[in-house]
């Protein structure tokens, strides 16, 4: 897949960007290289492949550092709603926005 001039322009001003045409060339030169990088990637067969975790885990074992999933601290609702302006059963009252 390849941009066109046209293409950049119109990518251009749907981003509010003005161009040069020095610049558009230099967006088209560097958008269809990318595109071409993106291209010879798509033909490489990956069939029976497994997925990587992670890029490292392709080189050595990777023991992911995450924590435990739990409460370190203790939330005091009503502290909380103390200086809110109305609150009704533990919930925040607000204005109504959508009619």
């Amino acid at each position: 897949m390849a941009l066109t001039p046209h293409d950049i322009d119109r990518i251009a001003h749907l981003a509010r960007l003005e161009l040069s045409a020095a610049e558009g060339e230099r967006m088209l030169t560097q958008i269809n290289g990318f595109f071409d990088i993106v291209e010879q990637m798509r033909a490489v067969d990956t069939t029976g492949v497994e997925p990587l975790p992670h890029p490292i885990a392709a080189i050595q074992d990777l023991a992911l550092r995450l924590r435990e999933d739990v409460a370190s601290e203790r939330i005091d609702r009503k502290a909380n709603q103390r200086s809110a302006p109305a609150v009704e059963a533990g919930l925040y009252l607000v204005p109504r926005v959508i009619e």
